[in-house]
Order: structure tokens, then sequence, then C-alpha cells
């Protein structure tokens, strides 16, 4: 199951909106195929791993053998049949899954069908570590939206640039490194619009100079103040590019022409309902978004308990109270009413403190069908 959650880290953030598994067909110790999520239309990651186990050593070395997969294999006809019916037609002895699938459309359907035609089948393997990685799918099965991560880099007094606005750079090489590394791991990288002015970003994954992905770039703007020559709409920089925007915000028209994805969030106040535009995005094939800047929409997003995890990188410097803070006002009068987190790590990167911690909010948003194309 290990080398199955390696394979299925390949496709993290590339597969959207199916879930990136990973599968490994083995007879004892003996490894005979792997596979991985392909982009929707493409294969599964369980046909994969038999059609490589097949090319290597013939239909016969599949006779008896096992299967390990992070998720509980599809039984339902997409753009490709079912894994199930796949999984049988092989001729394996055995399945070991890591977690149930929590799609409507599977939900333990995929374990009973392979019991009924006479496979052994054991779940539960690493199932902390399987939902872990599938967390995104889940996140949009079981509540509608994408798994939300908030990154902040911010100096020891909380602090994200100097009173001039000069931010270049606070964290270490070492940090920024691993930023490069989520955007790579994950559907999409969101910012407001005042990192969009300031920073003119252009979100893609590198790595020595080379762009090594290209995840899906969300700008929340409502009032669409970013202009179109940003490098946040070139093409070049991305497949596809969306705008959150309040409804019927000028420049929607022309954003659009541009093959920008503009979706209209209903909202008070000037203040766009973030819950609602979660939703669309898990509408449009989302499952998991990075969320990079800055501090006013981060303080939003925290706020209606939208950020399931934090990264905050912690830098060896001190800006004093005139510098820009990392957050912006959460309306808190009483400390009952704080965001409370759970620590999950604390690491040193490079000359930095790394904190990973998750929220423990109230949970918001509504069950989801999830858009799994075969």
């Amino acid at each position: 199951m290990k080398r199955a959650l390696s394979w299925a880290a390949r496709s993290a953030g590339r597969v959207h909106p199916n879930p990136a598994v990973g599968a490994v067909v083995f007879r004892g110790g003996r490894v005979l195929g792997c596979g991985r999520t392909q982009p929707p239309g493409g294969h599964h990651a369980e046909v994969q791993a038999l059609a490589q186990a097949e090319r290597r050593y013939g239909a016969r070395a599949l006779q008896g053998a096992s299967l390990a997969v992070t998720l509980e294999p599809c039984c339902f006809q997409g753009r490709t049949g079912p894994c199930t019916e796949a999984i049988v037609r092989a001729g394996l002895r055995r399945v070991v899954v890591g977690c149930r699938d929590p799609h409507s459309r599977v939900s333990g359907r995929g374990l009973r069908a392979l019991r009924a035609a006479g496979l052994e089948v054991a779940e539960g393997v690493l199932e902390s570590r399987c939902q872990t990685h599938h967390r995104g799918f889940f996140s949009v099965c079981r509540r509608g939206r994408p798994f939300v991560t908030l990154k902040l880099a911010a100096t020891l007094d909380g602090r994200i640039a100097t009173a001039q606005g000069e931010s270049r750079w606070i964290t270490s090489p070492e940090s920024r490194s691993w930023v490069h590394r989520q955007r790579a791991r994950v559907d999409a990288v969101m910012v407001g619009s005042g990192t969009a002015l300031a920073d003119d970003p252009e979100l893609t994954a590198r790595r020595g100079g080379q762009i090594i992905a290209r995840p899906v770039r969300v700008l929340v703007d409502s009032r669409l103040r970013v202009p179109p020559s940003s490098r946040l709409y070139a093409a070049e920089f991305g497949v596809l590019s969306i705008v959150l925007c309040r409804q019927g915000a000028p420049g929607r028209r022309r954003l659009r022409q541009a093959d920008v994805e503009v979706l209209e969030i209903p909202g008070r106040a000037g203040q766009l309902d973030l819950q609602r535009g979660m939703e669309r995005l898990a509408e449009v094939g989302l499952t998991t978004i990075l969320v990079e800047g800055g501090g006013g929409l981060a303080s939003a997003l925290l706020s209606v308990d939208l950020v399931d995890e934090i990264h905050w990188f912690l830098a060896p410097k001190l800006l004093g109270a005139d510098g820009v803070s990392a957050l912006g006002p959460l309306q808190i009068g009483r400390l009952a009413e704080a965001p409370q987190m759970s620590w999950e790590s604390v690491r040193r990167t490079g000359s930095d403190l790394h904190l990973v911690g998750r929220l423990e909010g109230r949970t918001r948003g509504r069950a989801g069908k999830a858009r799994r194309r075969k």
C-alpha cells in the first residue's frame, strides 16, 4: 500500500475532478505492475497497473495475484468501464483497499461487487494515510467544497511586509521551494486582488527555474480590479484562470472573451459569499486549493470556517507594529470565538519555522456530488 500511495502522489493535482489513485499488482513480495490515475478520460490506476503487469509478465501471471489500491475501485460505467469488472476479468484472487470511496455511486458497492465475484477483499489498510491523500475528493463528496490549505509566510512578529510594502524575501529559499512543491500537488492556487495587484504573480510551480506544473489559478476579485494584462490571465502560464467576482461586476464579459472562467458569486456589502464561491469551484471540478494570500483573503476565509489546514512559515526577522500584518480583522470579541487549531507538526525549513495546524472550526458546507469523470 505504501508503494500504491507513492504512485498516487504522482497524479496529485493533475487529474481533478477524479481522485488521484495509486494501484500495485503483486504476488507474494514481488511487484508485477503499478498504475496511477490518468487525466479524465484516461485509464484509472487499477487498469493501468493490470496492463503493466500483463505487458511485463503475460496474462497468466495475473491469475491468483493480488491488487493493492488506495481507494475502493469504481463500479459504474463512465468514459471507461468499471474497474471492478477489469479486476474480475484479470483473474485476481485478492484486493487490498486503503479506504472506501465516499462517492454516492460507489460507497461500498465496489467492494460488494468484488466479493460477489468470489474475490477476497481486505479494507482499511493504511486507511488514515489513504484518507489524508484523498482528502480533497472526500471534502467535495461530503461537504460540497474543495479542501483548502492556507499558506502564510511572516516574520516572528506576524508581519508579511514592511510599512513600504517590501516583502521579497521574508522567508528562506527552502521555504519557497516547499511552496513550489505544494503548488505542484494541488488542483489550484488562490490569491486575492490585493496580492495580484501588488505582486502580479504567475502561480506556476518551478524547480531550478523550470516550470514543473501549472495549477489552475483562482483569483478572488469582487470588483474585477485586476487588469486583463495581469500574468494571472496569461494563457502561457497555466491551463485555466478562474476569477470569483460579484454578480454583474463590470468587465466580466471582456474576461470571458479572453477565455477566463468568470464565476459570479452573490454577496452583501461588497463581500462575496465565499462559501458559495467554494461550492462553485467544486462544481467546476476543483478538489484541493492552496491559498497564498493576502491577509484580507486569509482572514475572510478563516472568518467563515473555510480553511482546513494552515502552513505558517515564521522567519527569524522582526518588522514591528508598522509592518503589514499577516491577517486582517477577524471581528473576534471573545476568545471562545477564535479559530482553534491542533498542531500537526513543527519543524525547521531552512532558517524558518514551519508550523502545520488543522483547523477545528465548525463544519460548514453541504454534501456534494463530486464530478468523478471516467
